[in-house]
C-alpha cells in the first residue's frame, strides 16, 4: 500500500542501495519512492497460503517462489514492485539477489486500500514483463481468485474461481482446492452468519 512519496528524483541504484538498509519497503516508480504499510491478518495468511502450497508443489524444479520481500523489476518503464508472491522459472534470476526481472507468476493478495491500484496501473505496469504468463488476485475476505493469463495472441484472459471450485495456474501446472488457500482465514462472508 502506498502511504507516502519522496519529493525529489531517485536512481534505481539509489533505491536498490537504500532497500538493503531501509526497516520499511518502498516501491518504485520512474524515480519516486512509496512507502508500503502493513497487511491485515487475512492478507498474510491468504500470501502464506499460497506461498507454501506453490513451494510445496515447486519443490525439486528450477523454478523460485517468493513472498513479500522479493523486488520484481520492470527495466522498460523503471518500476520496482514487492508482489505478495512472485514464481521465477528462468535461470537468468538466479544473477539477482534483491530483484526478479523474469517472473512467470505474479500473485497480489486485494486490500480496500490497493485494489483499484492492484487491478489497474500496477497491473499494467506487470504487462511490460515479457515472461509473466499470469497475474493473479485474491480477495481476503471472500473466496474469489481471479486468474489473468496471457494467452497465444498475448491477450490476457480472466479464468475467476470462487467457492468450492479448483484454482488453476497453468504457467506452473499448479492446482488445488479454492479452500486450502482460505485456510485458517476467517472470511467475511463466514462471520455474517449466526
Amino acid at each position: 500500500m502506498v502511504i507516502s512519496q519522496s519529493e525529489y528524483y531517485i536512481s534505481p541504484e539509489e533505491y536498490l542501495e537504500g532497500e538493503k538498509f531501509s526497516e520499511i519497503k518502498h516501491e518504485y516508480i520512474d524515480g519516486q519512492v512509496y512507502a508500503m504499510a502493513g497487511a491485515s491478518d487475512a492478507h498474510v495468511t491468504v500470501s502464506m497460503n499460497i506461498s507454501m502450497l506453490l513451494r510445496n508443489h515447486l519443490r525439486g524444479s528450477d523454478c523460485r517462489v517468493y513472498m513479500a520481500d522479493m523486488k520484481a523489476q520492470i527495466d522498460v518503464i523503471n518500476r520496482y514492485f514487492y508482489p505478495d508472491v512472485m514464481v521465477t522459472c528462468d535461470t537468468r534470476d538466479k544473477e539477482f539477489e534483491y530483484f526478479k526481472c523474469y517472473p512467470s507468476l505474479i500473485i497480489e493478495v486485494l486490500s480496500e486500500s490497493t485494489e483499484g491500484y492492484d487491478r489497474g496501473k500496477k497491473f499494467a505496469s506487470y504487462r511490460h514483463l515479457e515472461l509473466l504468463q499470469e497475474y493473479v488476485l485474491i480477495s481476503p475476505d471472500r473466496m474469489s481468485v481471479e486468474c489473468f493469463r496471457r494467452n497465444e495472441q498475448g491477450q490476457w484472459v480472466l479464468y475467476p474461481y470462487e467457492k468450492e471450485q479448483e484454482v488453476h495456474l497453468a504457467s506452473v501446472d499448479f492446482r488445488c482446492a479454492i479452500a486450502e488457500i482460505y485456510e485458517d482465514v476467517t472470511l467475511a462472508e463466514n462471520s455474517n452468519k449466526n
